[in-house]
């Protein structure tokens, strides 16, 4: 006889857990999880191997806080560390939505964001993207009720790499109500080459209920050590900081990020490489044939529609390995230069099999 099952919330049970990007074979590029493909900088190295792990962590991250309080001219306490800035996001969910309360945000936009919205307990309000892949911000603005606790908007949009103007941005935060929290996602904010893009560290004095949050993870590469920050009001993120599992961000981490900034200038070039042959790859697409908005990020995004799960597999077959979001897409990130003939041998099969698919829709 079965003994009785543990009582769990009905929500939580059936929702999915947030899904990493594929693995890849030995022989396979894996461009799955918009990670930076290159190893870490000696500093980097150098800082993790002198890390005290029988020690913890200085829970406060007060070096790391104050290097970014330098960084970006703000007061140590209008700095917040977490372990990627996707967990200060969720902490800052749960800090101002419960039950009752919404959350709106663009779809398709970075698949945790649901997730975070329900273990909170507050209701999603998403809001379809363009035709391009671009936040419809009007329509965002308009979703904001009386119930609305927060509102997110990410750029680069994560998978599509659109981007917010700051024309746009200011224009939209101009319509949201102060009392309302904006949290400006913009994990791929190094990536941006485009100079009308948003940037949110320049418009925090102008608006109190705006939270930026960047990441170590993408541009500095240090996906593997979890560690990201928030810039904003000191209430706000003190709230962050109390909804926050304590010492999360490991000493490794923290010496890291620091050594990071301090070696920026360095870690940039990296990126101004990849933003380039992300342009160069992005080119060639759209000769090919792709309808693919411009990437903006460290990754591209193909719209493949209900033919995703199967253009996944004709790129695994050419040693790529992408991130499918079905029914709508693939997202493909900028990995090593050797990845790249066989990603557009890939593409050349999906978008002639996706051609011959929208002839033979006409004719029917």
């Amino acid at each position: 006889m079965n003994a009785p099952r543990v009582r769990l919330r009905p929500e939580i049970e059936s929702l999915q857990p947030y899904r990493q990007g594929k693995a890849a074979a030995l022989d396979a590029f894996k461009l799955s999880s918009n990670e930076n493909p290159f190893d870490p900088i000696p500093a980097v190295l150098a800082a993790i191997a002198t890390s005290s792990v029988n020690r913890y962590p200085d829970g406060a991250a007060i070096a790391l806080r104050t290097a970014l309080a330098a960084r970006y001219g703000v007061a140590l306490e209008n700095t917040h560390v977490g372990a990627g800035s996707a967990s200060i996001l969720a902490q800052l969910i749960t800090a101002a939505a419960g039950v009752g309360d919404e959350v709106v945000y663009s779809w398709r936009s970075f698949e945790a964001y649901p997730g975070f919205v329900l273990v909170a307990g507050a209701t999603s309000v998403q809001i379809p993207n363009t035709l391009d892949g671009r936040h419809d911000l009007a329509a965002m603005s308009a979703a904001v009720t009386d119930r609305t606790r927060v509102v997110i908007v990410c750029s680069p949009n994560n998978p599509t790499g659109s981007i917010v103007t700051a024309e746009e941005f200011t224009a939209f935060m101009q319509s949201i109500p102060s009392t309302v929290l904006v949290l400006l996602d913009e994990a791929y904010a190094e990536f941006v080459t485009d100079e009308s893009a948003v940037s949110g560290p320049e418009l925090l004095s102008a608006y109190p209920n705006l939270v930026v949050l960047r990441t170590f993870s993408k541009a500095y590469g240090l996906a593997g050590l979890r560690v990201g920050y928030a810039l904003g009001a000191e209430y706000v993120l003190d709230a962050a900081r109390a909804s926050a599992i304590p010492l999360s961000v490991t000493e490794p981490a923290q010496r890291a990020a620091i050594v990071s900034l301090e070696h920026e200038a360095e870690l940039l070039e990296r990126v101004a490489g990849l933003s380039v042959l992300r342009d160069t790859i992005w080119r060639d697409l759209v000769d090919q044939g792709w309808a693919s908005p411009q990437p903006h990020g460290n990754f591209i995004w193909l719209p493949t529609g209900e033919l995703t799960v199967w253009a996944a597999d004709v790129f695994s077959e050419h040693g790529i390995v992408v991130r499918a979001l079905p029914p709508e897409g693939l997202r493909i990130s900028i990995g090593e230069h050797e990845s790249v003939d066989n990603l557009l041998k890939a593409s050349q099969e999906v978008v002639g099999r996706l051609r011959t698919s929208a002839s033979e829709a006409t004719l029917d």
